[in-house]
């Protein structure tokens, strides 16, 4: 298609990075068991949960935390970790963008959304 245009390499990347974040099915796991939550866990409250070992779901939320997936915030000595819904309520956004059927900056999905 001529004229089409063409997403821009910021967004491209933030959009590949949260793709590349939840291209792994334990990230997927915990994404959504945090989600389905609704509230803070720690790591040892996710390894109960989900069939790996603690330093294996430390280093998934690390990945998730490091793509603003999910938030962590020191609790004494444990950290315990919830959903970004800003993260993720532009997340279907950038699906669409990426198949050319939304908006076209992560601005506008994250001011879309905060309307």
């Amino acid at each position: 298609m001529k004229g089409a245009a063409v997403l821009d390499r910021s967004t491209a990347e933030t959009y590949a990075g949260w793709f590349r974040a939840l291209a792994d099915p334990t990230r997927v796991q915990i994404l959504n068991l945090l989600a389905e939550t609704g509230g803070p866990m720690t790591v040892g409250e996710v390894v109960e949960r989900v069939s790996v070992g603690q330093s294996t779901v430390s280093a998934h939320l690390k990945v998730l935390a490091d793509t603003g997936f999910v938030l962590g915030e020191p609790r004494g000595t444990a950290r315990l970790y919830r959903v970004n819904e800003q993260c993720v309520s532009c997340f279907p956004s950038a699906a669409d963008v990426v198949m050319g059927r939304g908006v076209r900056s992560f601005a506008q999905a994250a001011s879309r959304e905060a309307r």
